[in-house]
């Protein structure tokens, strides 16, 4: 957890949790960081939404799947939450090592390939926190005026220091 710890130091926020994941370890895990943590049962199942940064998360375990996973209804349920959500996210959450998780993987991808729908693949639970809170934090205020900013200044600089930019200009 401590590493955790480091990569948000003193950064707390409010997630919106679904009740289907009250006695989830991430739960715990975020709980213990002191983030402000409401459960609902209006949201959908398997999420988390952090609403100061506008991203949602939808945890997909291929082991709580039916096999043919296509008729788990998993991506109607990814449809709608894509819909809902502008800024969303897929936790895939699998060890990557069987037929099953790499093809609802390509199933996740082919299908929503065009939309602005995101796959995060993750492992543990503690990968699973990282991504979500690393994530939030980077596009919540103020960090995302702070990052756009350094953005700005890293351009300036190149542009300033730059022997194409000095050339073009000796050119004209």
């Amino acid at each position: 957890m401590a590493a955790h710890k480091e990569t948000t130091p003193g950064w707390k926020t409010t997630i919106i949790i679904s009740t289907s994941l009250q006695n989830h370890d991430t739960n715990r895990i975020l709980h213990a960081q002191q983030h402000r943590i409401r459960f609902s049962g209006c949201v959908e199942s398997g999420s988390f939404i952090f609403p100061l940064s506008g991203t949602a998360f939808l945890l997909v375990d291929p082991q709580d799947l039916p096999e043919p996973f296509e008729e788990s209804g998993l991506i109607q349920r990814i449809n709608t939450f894509v819909q809902v959500h502008r800024n969303s996210f897929v936790l895939l959450y699998a060890l990557f090592n069987g037929k099953k998780e790499l093809d609802i993987l390509s199933a996740i991808q082919h299908r929503f390939i065009s939309s602005s729908l995101r796959i995060l693949p993750v492992r543990n639970n503690a990968e699973l926190v990282k991504a979500m809170l690393t994530i939030a934090k980077a596009t919540s205020k103020p960090h995302v005026d702070r990052i756009r900013d350094q953005m700005t200044l890293a351009r300036a600089h190149i542009i300033e220091n730059s022997p194409m930019w000095e050339m073009l200009k000796n050119l004209m």
